[in-house]
């Protein structure tokens, strides 16, 4: 697993090196933080990145559902549940 690279920078930043920063985001793979009066108040990332980051997010809820539905008894033998598919597959074809 990578570690995604930070960098903080003020406001002003933004405004006038707004080019600059685009570019370390997108060819540094990193997070820029934009603060206002010295606190974090936006993160700029490179499209790709935020991709990246929302496909790991949402494999994680899917994950983090199946374990409640372990843990809470809502599982079924999995050959019920192929040949459930393969009947939901057949109905389709």
């Amino acid at each position: 697993m990578s570690v995604l690279q930070e960098t903080i920078r003020p406001s002003a930043d933004l405004r006038n090196h707004y080019s600059e920063i685009s570019r370390q985001c997108r060819e540094n793979k990193e997070a820029v933080i934009i603060t206002v009066n010295g606190r974090g108040d936006t993160v700029s990332l490179g499209y790709e990145e935020y991709k990246r980051m929302k496909s790991r997010i949402e494999l994680l809820e899917i994950l983090a559902e199946a374990e409640d539905d372990v843990n809470n008894g809502r599982v079924a033998p999995m050959k019920d549940s192929f040949d459930d598919l393969r009947q939901i597959l057949k109905g389709k074809l």
